[in-house]
């Protein structure tokens, strides 16, 4: 009898063992060919969508290869004291995100912001070497029409990772992160610590890996109740060995509301100004 029960329970385990590695497997094929939907969320825009906004603007269609268009949004402002290569997060589109650039022509800059590859009138497929290459584009772009010393990169959550790229590549005059990740995988980690993410992960955006490699002043501004990119993500930027390295902490602040908090606002003024 005590056999017999011995042989069931070993069954028994087996089972529950296989059943958690059909489980775990499942979960890491859906991570795996789904990532693409959890990092990146678009909206479309139709071809002949006519942008509106405050400041005057030029509206661009980059063809960076022959099968990718990227609309991108040239602000202009009276008197630029420069201008600004803005990154956007991964939601949305230019009619959203051209409104939010709009906040630094109001210092005086003039602002470029590109949608991505599948984002708005954009057209291409997405990878990260093509978001990489594209980027390169728009800074080669800018370069015909202003001094490498005029141009701001900034970068904003997912688009911190491509703009720590760019400052690896090129010498702007400065380089502004918004609530950025040490890299891709740091965050998956945090939010799917059970799962072999390291493994399935496609995408990287090695921040940690771009950045000592910059030789222009860079500024970090992140919020300390961030739930998508965890502070702590961010603040081992600052622990990296990088000189010219600020990193600004802004109490309470969550992901999407750091411009309500006044310390955004003096930083971004003292920087730019």
């Amino acid at each position: 009898m005590a056999f017999t029960i011995k042989v069931k329970l070993k069954k028994s385990l087996k089972v529950f063992i296989l059943v958690l590695l059909s489980i775990f497997v499942m979960i890491g094929s859906v991570l795996y060919f789904f990532q693409e939907k959890l990092l990146f969320m678009p909206s479309r825009l139709a071809q002949n969508y006519q942008y509106q906004f405050y400041h005057d603007f030029e509206e661009l269609f980059l063809k960076t290869d022959e099968s990718t268009s990227i609309n991108a949004l040239h602000f202009k402002a009276k008197n630029p004291k420069g201008v600004i290569l803005y990154f956007h997060g991964n939601a949305g589109d230019l009619s959203r995100w051209g409104a939010i650039a709009e906040y630094f022509v109001l210092q005086q800059y003039d602002v470029f912001i590109m949608d991505y590859r599948t984002y708005g009138k954009s057209t291409g497929k997405l990878s990260e070497e093509a978001l990489y290459k594209d980027a390169q584009y728009c800074y080669d772009f800018l370069l015909e029409q202003y001094s490498e010393n005029q141009i701001t990169l900034y970068g904003r959550s997912l688009g911190t990772g491509i703009a720590s790229y760019l400052v690896s590549k090129n010498n702007p005059k400065q380089l502004i992160l918004e609530r950025p990740y040490y890299s891709i995988l740091d965050v998956a980690k945090d939010r799917f610590p059970m799962l072999p993410v390291k493994q399935v992960l496609k995408y990287h955006f090695p921040t940690y890996q771009f950045l000592p490699k910059s030789e222009c002043p860079i500024t970090i501004i992140h919020g300390t109740d961030d739930a998508v990119v965890p502070y702590a993500s961010g603040k081992k930027l600052s622990e990296l060995n990088i000189e010219n390295l600020s990193f600004v902490t802004v109490e309470g602040a969550a992901h999407n509301n750091l411009i309500e908090f006044e310390d955004y606002h003096k930083t971004i003024q003292t920087i730019l100004n």
